[in-house]
């Protein structure tokens, strides 16, 4: 099991065995390079052992409260969990602020602690069999275990082809779930209580004092990084304040989240797309660091829709940074069959190749490396938010109008194009706002019922299909605008991008850590007023105001590009032998579950460039690898791949 995640850390191995317990950690060394930081930890007295993965951003204030009354034998961050349990048992959890997941053995209780971080930014999954309880940070470790049954869910596959993923806590694999979120659970040899939540963001429409506060939804403590901005729990989110107390504020809880995330033994760096959340990062770090911050891009030539490349130079050169770029070429997609092993299934998110290559490249410079994730998901930077909020006040016949006039021009080759954006929002217009959500995102919506085998279109429940939407959505409170942010949040974050960019930087043992996803900044931007986060279109209201003396007004003033990659293009040209190849052979085992003809017509119509179905084909090509990849494994995945 251990030997499966060498590559999430290449630094060490080091494993724990009490009777029929065991615990197995791979190390990749940030805090602490010594021996005395190796996993699994323990305690003064050998009764708490522990395998963590992840960091732990308020660890020296934590560590420095602690230090009168434990012994330190290390200067990393996972020890501060130990010392902590001691104290609150599992109240502990509620203390940390980081991204993490964990076990923790307690030998004389005989229970076994597991912690998730609250955006979900490491994974975490587990087994719960009659005579076996396992967990690992990826599946196929699972697998490693003899008695973890190997066994396809049939099921899940319309979820995978309406997402591009299965929503938390599922998974391809029946007995295999994971565990959500802000949540622990404890398991002892009588069995396995069920997993509680320790924490949520509220998101609201303004400050009202009675809903969104750091303190909603935590079961005890005030959030670390709260506290090391100088605030009360509930202040920094719940106060009302002026627009300009505002950005002050803002501005200095994200410095504070850019400055813990510099910690480290190891060199650091920072992914540069040039566009605005991952721009306001590395100026943020650049005020902060010691030398020149060294930034990474990735581009593809002859495709400017898609290269930001420009724009990153732009940010690049402003804060004087050691920067590199690397070009994508069409070869990259003969990737796809290990971005499915990385995955542990098919994933619908195409920007995965990009994602992988980015990662590759700063791994040969840095061992960590911060983002610009959860800014969009934070401070509403999609322009899906600013249609769902807008479609709300349209009335229903103005929907069909629009639909039937859009309707009679041809679709766009390129799904990008600003027509396919407005036929797309006029289409789902008469549909209750949920569905009509769904639909903007889904990667395969009408054509479902054809594309699938009869035996399962019985999967295909409108309920089932809006489960996740309709549980996330109705956790926020107040505006349209509110309640979409909390769906995105606890949906597309989760199960897309936070998977995507955890799986893709640890393929190659890459730390990446997200400043705006730091506890307090979250806690903050879920309680702003609506105005602060979107107007006439335009997105991330306060951030561009918080930003506006340091940005260059390139950065501040450019439109949402999004990262992805020009498959569109590829798909038609220098890749259509691969697609045709991959998805058109009568062999190809996705046709077990999926018919033909459909396939068959999706492909055809990309190739006529009479429409752009490059997502649905990449969701296809990664379900065929999946499939193909399990047949030639038989029971158990390799080990590498």
């Amino acid at each position: 099991m251990s030997g499966t995640l060498a590559h999430r850390g290449p630094d060490g191995e080091g494993m724990h065995l009490d009777g029929p317990v065991g615990l197995g950690h791979r190390r990749l060394s940030i805090i602490d390079l010594s021996e005395a930081a190796s996993e699994p930890m323990t305690n003064e007295d050998g009764s708490l052992w522990l395998v963590f993965n992840g960091e732990i951003y308020n660890f020296p204030e934590l560590r420095r409260a602690l230090a009168g009354r434990h012994s330190f034998k290390s200067q990393g961050d996972g020890e501060v969990i130990l010392h902590l349990y001691e104290e609150k048992g599992e109240g502990a959890v509620a203390e940390l602020d980081g991204m993490f997941a964990f076990a923790l053995w307690d030998a004389r209780r005989r229970r076994l602690l597991l912690a998730r971080d609250r955006a979900g930014k490491k994974p975490l999954f587990y087994h719960d069999g009659p005579r076996l309880f396992a967990f690992a940070s990826e599946v196929k470790a699972l697998f490693a275990h003899p008695n973890v049954p190997h066994e396809r869910d049939p099921d899940t596959l319309p979820l995978f082809l309406t997402y591009g993923y299965v929503p938390t806590p599922g998974t391809f694999y029946r007995g295999i779930r994971a565990l959500p979120p802000a949540h622990r659970m404890t398991v002892t040899e009588a069995g396995t209580d069920a997993p509680k939540r320790y924490w949520r963001a509220r998101f609201v429409s303004g400050w009202d004092g009675r809903v969104g506060g750091p303190s909603q939804g935590r079961e005890s403590g005030a959030a670390g990084s709260a506290r090391m901005a100088g605030l009360e729990a509930g202040q920094a989110a719940r106060a009302p304040m002026s627009d300009a107390d505002a950005e002050d504020r803002f501005r200095s809880l994200l410095q504070g989240a850019v400055e813990r995330r510099l910690v480290a033994d190891v060199p650091l760096g920072a992914f540069l797309s040039g566009g605005l959340d991952s721009s306001t990062v590395v100026a943020l770090m650049a005020r902060a660091a010691g030398g020149r911050v060294k930034t990474f891009t990735i581009g593809f030539a002859g495709h400017t829709e898609y290269d930001e490349r420009e724009h990153a130079r732009v940010v690049a050169e402003r804060f004087s940074t050691e920067h590199t770029e690397f070009v994508v070429e069409p070869k990259a997609l003969d990737l796809v069959d290990r971005l499915v092993w990385h995955h542990d299934g098919p994933f619908g998110d195409s920007s995965a190749v990009p994602t992988y290559l980015l990662s590759e490249l700063t791994r040969s410079r840095v061992t960590v490396a911060l983002n610009g994730d959860g800014g969009d998901e934070v401070f509403a930077g999609y322009l899906r938010l600013y249609g769902g909020a807008l479609s709300e006040r349209v009335p229903r016949v103005a929907f069909r109008a629009l639909g039937g006039l859009l309707g009679l021009l041809p679709e766009p080759a390129d799904r990008r194009h600003p027509l396919r954006f407005a036929q797309r929002f006029a289409e789902a217009g008469s549909l209750p706002l949920l569905e009509r959500y769904l639909r903007w995102n889904a990667y395969f919506t009408d054509e479902l019922p054809s594309l699938l085998r009869p035996e399962l279109r019985e999967g295909l429940d409108r309920e089932r299909l809006l489960e996740s939407f309709r549980l996330s959505h109705a956790a926020g409170a107040g505006s349209t605008l509110a309640r979409l942010l909390q769906l995105n949040f606890e949906t597309y974050l989760l199960d897309d991008l936070l998977v995507k960019m955890d799986r893709m930087s640890m393929a190659h043992g890459l730390e990446t850590r997200s400043p705006f996803l730091d506890t307090a900044v979250v806690e903050f931007g879920a309680a702003l007023p609506d105005r602060l986060r979107m107007r006439i279109g335009k997105g991330k209201i306060l951030l561009r105001r918080a930003m506006r003396d340091i940005l260059p007004a390139s950065i501040l003033t450019r439109g949402k590009m999004g990262f992805g990659a020009p498959l569109g293009a590829w798909f038609r040209s220098d890749l259509q032998g691969f697609v045709r190849e991959r998805l058109l052979d009568a062999t190809s085992p996705i046709y077990e579950y999926l018919q033909r003809e459909a396939v068959e017509a999706v492909i055809a119509r990309h190739g006529t460039a009479r429409a752009d179905r490059s997502a649905q084909i990449w969701t296809l090509l990664t379900l065929e690898s999946w499939l193909r990849q399990e047949k030639e494994w038989g029971a158990r995945p390799p080990a590498q791949l």
